[in-house]
């Protein structure tokens, strides 16, 4: 799994505030969740007032918090981690299943039992330098997706030492059920965003909405400041994972830093960034945390594999020089900045 998870895409032209808000045709709500923000825009409708649609949107974001958020010691994960006696809700069924089916789907490379060895390896070099070999096969018992499951909504674990991270999957999904309220309203043109996984429907004024994808080099920390490149969507969900401003380099050429559940020990990968488009968001959330332990061949060749996925991935060559790669369905969505 990796090391960090990075928000790397911003809204193009999307947040603009108009001086008079009678006038614009779209709600416009900012905020902070999940330790990272959201923005969502959606259109304006006579049947739904935007005290209705705040109130809403609170109410979600508060009730996934009590459920998946291991920062909140009165979550239901958390208390799972605890092992106290506590039945799953359908917030953290869903997400764990979910999580299970792309766990089996990409070979266990999506784990959510995996923290501990992150924890454990920390971030940069100089973490990797001081890590404790010696503990490694006493923490390799702690991970495997296998090793955990659902009954009668009680967690079970082979080991009670496991503990549950959901972080990798929970931002994409909270777009997922703020999509399904949306829905339900009868919105037809929306844009979610939590933490830089986005969903989107219908158009914006007519116009397909427009997301950037963040160059990954080091030092760019503002995002949107410069881009790689911008994709233009419609009625399809979109997640981006990368930990390149903590890459490392060896003869030039640019590494990620990535923990792999299989071995406990960092992914070697050129991979530095992975954008993947699904239907579900929660499942390209998960899908682009995966590929970056799948590394970049590994990531293609699942993708052909898998064409109900697409994909915008920046690596960097043999030379350590950026370069990218896209399913060919959407090259023609993708323009790729100079």
């Amino acid at each position: 799994m990796i090391v960090r998870k990075l928000v790397i895409l911003i809204i193009l032209s999307s947040l603009v505030l108009f001086s008079c808000r009678d006038k614009d045709p779209f709600i416009r709500i900012k905020g902070s969740t999940q330790g990272t923000s959201f923005s969502i825009i959606c259109e304006r409708k006579r049947s739904v007032s935007e005290n209705k649609v705040n109130r809403g949107i609170s109410d979600i974001l508060t009730r996934i918090d009590n459920s998946l958020s291991v920062y909140n010691s009165s979550s239901v994960i958390s208390r799972m981690n605890r092992n106290e006696d506590v039945v799953a809700d359908r917030y953290f069924t869903e997400v764990f299943e979910l999580a299970q089916e792309v766990s089996e789907l990409t070979g266990g490379a999506f784990d959510i039992t995996v923290g501990p060895l992150v924890r454990a390896w920390g971030f940069g070099p100089e973490a990797r330098a001081k890590f404790d070999t010696t503990k490694l096969d006493s923490l390799m018992q702690l991970v495997g997706y296998r090793k955990v499951r659902l009954e009668n909504g009680k967690l079970v674990k082979e080991n009670p030492g496991i503990i549950l991270d959901v972080n990798a999957i929970a931002q994409g999904y909270t777009v997922d059920v703020i999509s399904r309220y949306f829905d339900s309203l009868g919105v037809k043109n929306y844009l979610i965003e939590v933490g830089g996984e986005v969903r989107v429907k219908g158009t914006k004024g007519g116009k397909l909405w427009r997301i950037g994808i963040d160059r990954p080099y080091e030092n760019n920390l503002l995002p949107g400041a410069d881009l790689q490149a911008v994709i233009e969507l419609k009625d399809r969900s979109l997640a981006t994972s990368g930990n390149y401003r903590k890459f490392y380099e060896e003869n030039g050429v640019k590494y990620s830093h990535t923990i792999d559940p299989h071995t406990g020990y960092p992914a070697r990968s050129r991979l530095l960034s992975s954008t993947i488009l699904s239907s579900e968001c929660a499942v390209a959330d998960a899908v682009a945390t995966a590929t970056m332990v799948m590394g970049l061949e590994k990531t293609i060749e699942f993708l052909e594999n898998h064409p109900e996925f697409e994909a915008f991935l920046i690596y960097s060559d043999t030379s350590g020089y950026f370069r990218t790669w896209a399913s060919e369905s959407l090259k023609s969505s993708i323009t790729e900045e100079n």
